[in-house]
């Protein structure tokens, strides 16, 4: 219980015993003394909202303004400007519009420093026109009303606007101080705009702000932004005291930049002279040890993490699934998975999300259906996410059910939306569902751009409509992308068009110059019509221009190792197994009606190494691999940098039903689910 006081206290001894308290932070006791007074003057309501407001009780703080108000007190400048700050960290837009209404009511609005301090509370509500109309009002504007005006744009994503405003201050006559740069310093990191950067920095040298340590710390991220690493070390290495963001900030540039020794060599310092880690630190490091293929180092950091204390977040967990799509990752994401469930963060939307994506990636579509089933509240990106996953398993129909449904829910679709689900209708031959997708986009408020057209031009490609998707490109608003003549040229190699061929791949000379895949493709297209001259030419032309083939490659993971064969590998020590195996399994696949397509060997040159035989391909050595080390399992699951050979398409198939297995091959276009002798793509992909 607080003592109550006695009553009739004289009016400046309540003032003093509520200043005591305020000032040592009892606020329950200054509240308690607050509402024995029977008539609170100004300065007592002062006294008290400015004590709530440093002690970060802001809504208590403008609470209390309302009741003063209530009361018709007339507020004075220091009470609106205590209000204001409360109003600035709680980013409370519509009170913060009330109380510049105030401040212009009760003729405070010329005070420089109440001024300054609605300008700073505009630019945390994200008001910039606010912002601005308070500060172009102020008869006299100091080095901090400039710094609350820059700090308001940068705030607010409008970095440029903010160094204009940093460059207007100097016109003006007003020097910007330590604080300013370092305010503004963001907006050259934001943009990458390195001369801007090295203009501050001259500025900063020349004015003695070189030792600040929020200088120094912006200053080395905004040499780490423009990929300036060395000029970035050297401002960490002068600076006389580092904080643990200057370190971070570096720590990231290295990763970021593919400098992974080097970053490992900085957390192993960082460590070594006792810098106390921050979170950020560990997820830098985890992190960069993802976006460099080290997923093995990034599980060891992030158990080193929780020995140290501290508790993966939702940046960790978001950092980790999306390197977890690669097959290799796979237990990595599961262990991933686990973690989020037991640490109850199944609730945080962006880390469902990149588990659905991750199991989407990896061929685990069913788990993916799953936990975006079990979300409970599911955003324009996780529907996408769904989306695009169906569609990169061929499962077209599903992809148009998602998305009604995505509209049924409320949830407005975006761009993004739309090319998932044109890619969908493109590998299940929906034509026309998709040219119906298409045309209802702009009701959506979403205009077509290239990626949409290229997409439609797919969908009629892919249903043999090649006529049709070539006028379609030819009537494109806007350029044709490489992806619209790919898309055709794709089409023309299964629907033998040579014309047609000819048209898309010499403007994809000129598009994509040095990508193989289009020369090759076009040769090939001539082979197949046993046009040897012009399949000459085309092979000379690349030849003439220095472009070489991607050769194939194919990846299988067993027991936590990833084992990785190309065309023709014999290499590998568990080669002789191999086509053993496949010999055997040839004679099989004869008995049961297979016969290979040699058309193969010629027209998918362009996704392998041309080798002697069909069987030395790169996935079929993967998938006989896997096969001969089963161990129980019933699933296989394959990776292919290219696309797969039609010819191994339909070897699959056999050997999926001879073995009794499900085997999942991902290429470099979508999965393919192979089934007791069929596919999921039913052929066409």
């Amino acid at each position: 219980m607080l003592s109550k006081l006695p009553t009739n206290v004289p009016s400046h001894l309540s003032l003093r015993f509520l200043k005591i308290h305020c000032n040592s932070g009892d606020l329950q006791r200054a509240r308690h003394v607050f509402d024995q007074i029977p008539e609170p003057d100004l300065r007592a309501w002062t006294l008290l909202i400015s004590a709530y407001t440093r002690r970060g009780q802001l809504r208590e703080a403008i609470n209390l303004y309302t009741s003063l108000r209530a009361r018709n007190i007339a507020p004075d400048n220091l009470l609106l400007l205590s209000v204001a700050k409360a109003c600035a960290v709680l980013g409370d837009p519509r009170k913060a519009t009330e109380l510049h209404d105030e401040a212009i009511r009760f003729g405070f609005h010329l005070d420089v420093a109440l001024g300054n301090a609605m300008v700073d509370m505009f630019g945390k509500c994200k008001n910039v026109d606010g912002a601005r109309r308070v500060f172009d009002e102020m008869p006299v504007k100091d080095v901090i009303s400039w710094t609350c005006l820059c700090s308001c744009y940068v705030h607010c994503g409008l970095p440029r606007q903010g160094l204009v405003a940093f460059r207007e201050m100097g016109l003006s006559g007003v020097r910007p101080n330590a604080v300013t740069v370092s305010t503004i310093l963001p907006a050259c990191s934001e943009l990458r705009d390195l001369n801007s950067g090295r203009e501050i920095h001259g500025f900063a040298v020349k004015h003695g702000m070189g030792g600040n340590v929020f200088v120094s710390s912006a200053l080395v991220k905004v040499y780490a932004s423009c990929v300036s690493i060395k000029q970035a070390q050297k401002v960490f290495d002068k600076m006389s005291e580092r904080d643990v963001v200057s370190w971070n900030v570096l720590l990231t540039a290295y990763f970021s930049n593919g400098e992974w020794e080097k970053g490992m060599a900085l957390f192993c310092r960082m460590r070594n002279e006792g810098v106390r880690l921050d979170g950020a630190s560990w997820n830098a490091v985890i992190g960069g040890c993802l976006n460099n293929g080290e997923t093995e180092q990034a599980l060891k950091m992030l158990g080193k993490m929780q020995e140290s204390g501290f508790k993966p977040n939702q940046i960790t967990v978001t950092s980790l699934l999306p390197a977890c799509k690669d097959l290799e990752s796979l237990r990595a994401g599961k262990e991933v998975h686990s973690y989020i469930f037991r640490n109850c963060l199944m609730d945080d939307l962006a880390s469902t999300t990149a588990l659905v994506f991750m199991y989407a990636k990896c061929g685990e579509l069913e788990l993916s259906r799953r936990v975006f089933n079990m979300m409970p509240k599911k955003d324009t990106v996780a529907w996408n996410t769904m989306i695009i996953g169906n569609s990169m398993h061929g499962n077209g129909g599903e992809a148009l059910l998602l998305y009604r449904n995505m509209l049924e829910s409320g949830v407005k679709p975006n761009s993004v939306t739309y090319t998932g689900v044109l890619c969908g209708c493109s590998h299940s031959r929906l034509v026309d569902e998709g040219i119906k997708v298409f045309d209802s986009m702009r009701d959506h408020l979403v205009e077509p751009d290239a990626d949409h057209y290229s997409c439609l031009v797919d969908v009629l490609s892919r249903a043999g409509r090649v006529e049709e998707a070539y006028q379609f490109i030819q009537r494109m608003p806007m350029e044709p992308t490489a992806g619209a003549w790919g898309a055709l040229l794709g089409a023309c190699r299964v629907h033998r068009n040579v014309e047609l061929a000819k048209i898309a791949a010499n403007r994809l000379f000129e598009i994509e110059p040095d990508n193989p895949g289009n020369y090759v493709l076009l040769s090939n297209i001539f082979v197949t019509a046993k046009r040897w001259e012009e399949a000459s030419e085309t092979r000379k032309l690349m030849r003439d221009r220095g472009v070489t083939k991607t050769p194939g490659c194919s990846w299988v993971q067993l027991r936590n190792r990833v084992y990785s064969f190309v065309a023709g590998d014999r290499s590998n020590e568990h080669s002789e197994k191999i086509y053993k195996f496949l010999e055997g399994m040839g004679e099989k696949m004869r008995l049961a009606g297979f016969v290979p397509n040699t058309d193969f060997v010629l027209q998918d040159v362009d996704q392998e190494e041309k080798v002697g035989t069909l069987c030395n391909h790169s996935e079929k050595l993967a998938v006989a691999f896997a096969i001969l080390n089963l161990n129980g399992e019933s699933t296989i699951r394959v990776f292919k940098n290219l696309r797969i050979c039609g010819d191994c398409h339909n070897a699959i198939k056999y050997m999926a039903k001879i073995v009794g297995v499900r085997i999942i091959v991902r290429d470099s276009l979508r999965f393919h689910h192979f089934d007791d002798g069929d596919c999921s793509c039913g052929d066409f992909w």
